[in-house]
């Protein structure tokens, strides 16, 4: 039986993307097509051989099947037929676009293309702002035991590129099929305020939800007087919470909490008052949010809690309370990303004392572990390379790393080394749009140390990407630079970098595969 025919039976066995046999149908299937086969993309199911090809700047899924053969999975497609010969055997091949449908209708045949539960394995969360970063992430993750959410992105990032939910988890399955990544992978529909953001990502088949009540979070909590805080504390939402402040009292004033590792935690009235009242509210509208996710979605979801995106770090005690109240009202989480010590800028390595943060970690680990156990997430945690060896020592496989941003600028260093012109026009839009866009923004970038892009040689434009102000002077203003438009309406500059990367779509691969192996490997068990 050749190849093409094995393939094709009912009992087919997958192929090894770098066998020969792999290689002698993606020729044989180009040829058929007119395209090229991206060989990891070979794979069957019910008589049916499904790949993903390129023609030019365009991909498309193409399915083939021996000619006369009775299966109906062809017809779940859009797409146009031709005949032809492969062996000496008519087939037929069904070249379909990579439109939302028939994404839709490859992760119903081929499970693994679409996400699923990850649960407490470590895990990294691999941002995707352009749509075409999920091959350079597989490759990152390949071989290791750190599972990956190929699919993540924040509604706060969605408005800024002119994406929506569904084109985020689309490109995570066309990026996924394209490398032959096989194994269980997440969506985290990432910073989520609303219920109607619940709905909007839900329906798109997100299957995380991080949840960000930072919209509730007291701030003022920490230096706010007795008096004060009494009175706010006073007026928390107790019907939502589902207690009084007298229950609360007495839960935890005065109370003793033994962890793993021998730490003992020690609430007094006024560390109640400031913990109730900068988390309070913020408990409440978790709490909302996930019950309304249990109500439409059953227990197919995880979910997370994140107060990272305060102005003040989140203590053990409040660490403890927050957790502790998550329980009580029966909301299960699947992680939690503390706001830490220090500064979790956008794009560059941790700032600040890192014993102190070590210290602080190890508290936060065995809270997660007494009262989960979850995991602790790391958000911003692109670039945070002075911390992934602390966090992987400590924490072991309780722990996510969330990035974004870091695959995006591994965008631009491809612009810097393949198109140096289009790099300049990208850092000099970036300029004039930084302190309009930094608004929302915790950095420390000075524009004044960033040189303009005249005064640089090509040959040293791809160091720029590494260079702390550059590097978030170009991060910050990514929501700009891919939705300007001309006067014309054309995009400014988007439609050039999307061809840009598709031209150097193996360079773009590899440099993602590199750069965020650096954050993958200090979580790998070797």
């Amino acid at each position: 039986m050749t190849d093409v025919h094995a393939l094709m039976s009912d009992q087919a066995a997958d192929i090894a993307a770098d066998s020969p046999a792999a290689g002698k149908l993606a020729r044989q299937f180009g040829a058929l097509t007119g395209g090229e086969v991206y060989r990891e993309s070979i794979v069957a199911r019910h008589g049916v051989a499904f790949f993903l090809l390129r023609k030019g700047a365009e991909k498309r899924l193409a399915l083939v099947w021996s000619a006369g053969a009775s299966s109906t999975v062809p017809t779940d497609f859009e797409g146009d037929q031709v005949t032809g010969h492969i062996d000496e055997a008519d087939v037929t091949a069904k070249i379909c676009p990579t439109h939302a449908a028939n994404a839709g209708a490859l992760r119903r045949h081929i499970r693994w293309t679409g996400p699923s539960l990850v649960g407490l394995t470590k895990s990294v969360g691999l941002g995707d702002r352009l749509g075409l970063a999920t091959p350079g992430h597989v490759r990152a993750v390949m071989g290791t035991d750190v599972a990956p959410i190929f699919a993540q992105q924040s509604i706060r990032e969605l408005a800024r590129t002119e994406r929506t939910p569904q084109d985020v988890i689309d490109a995570a399955t066309w990026g996924v099929f394209q490398a032959g990544w096989r194994q269980p992978s997440g969506a985290d529909a990432d910073h989520l305020k609303t219920i109607d953001d619940i709905e909007a990502t839900l329906a798109a088949g997100f299957c995380m939800f991080t949840i960000d009540p930072s919209d509730h979070v007291d701030n003022a909590a920490d230096t706010d007087d007795a008096g004060r805080l009494a009175e706010k504390f006073g007026a928390l939402p107790w019907s939502k919470l589902e207690s009084t402040s007298s229950d609360w009292m007495d839960a935890y004033a005065g109370k003793r909490f033994a962890l793993p590792g021998g730490m003992v935690l020690c609430f007094d009235r006024e560390d109640v008052l400031r913990a109730g009242v900068k988390y309070g509210s913020a408990v409440a509208h978790v709490c909302k949010l996930a019950r309304h996710l249990a109500l439409r979605a059953g227990d197919r979801f995880e979910l997370e809690m994140s107060v990272d995106e305060t102005t003040t770090p989140t203590s053990l005690l409040e660490h403890y309370f927050v957790a502790n109240e998550l329980k009580r009202l029966g909301v299960r989480c699947v992680s939690l990303a503390p706001r830490f010590v220090g500064e979790f800028e956008k794009g560059v390595d941790y700032r600040g004392d890192l014993h102190r943060f070590e210290r602080q970690l190890i508290g936060h680990v065995a809270i997660a572990r007494h009262l989960g156990p979850y995991k602790i997430s790391i958000h911003s945690g692109s670039d945070k390379f002075s911390i992934y060896p602390i966090v992987a020592r400590h924490a072991g496989d309780l722990v996510h790393v969330k990035t974004a941003g870091t695959s995006y600028l591994e965008a631009l260093r491809v612009a810097a080394t393949k198109v140096p012109g289009l790099f300049r026009e990208v850092l000099d839009f970036a300029r004039d749009r930084f302190d309009t866009d930094k608004a929302t923004y915790h950095i420390s970038a000075d524009l004044a140390r960033v040189a303009p892009t005249e005064a640089i040689r090509d040959e040293d434009l791809p160091s720029l990407v590494d260079q702390h102000d550059a590097r978030q002077v170009l991060h910050v203003t990514f929501g700009s630079v891919l939705t300007w438009r001309r006067d014309d309406g054309g995009w400014l500059l988007r439609d050039r970098l999307l061809a840009m990367l598709m031209e150097h779509e193996q360079t773009y691969c590899q440099m993602l595969a590199a750069h965020l192996g650096r954050h993958v490997d200090p979580f790998v068990e070797h």
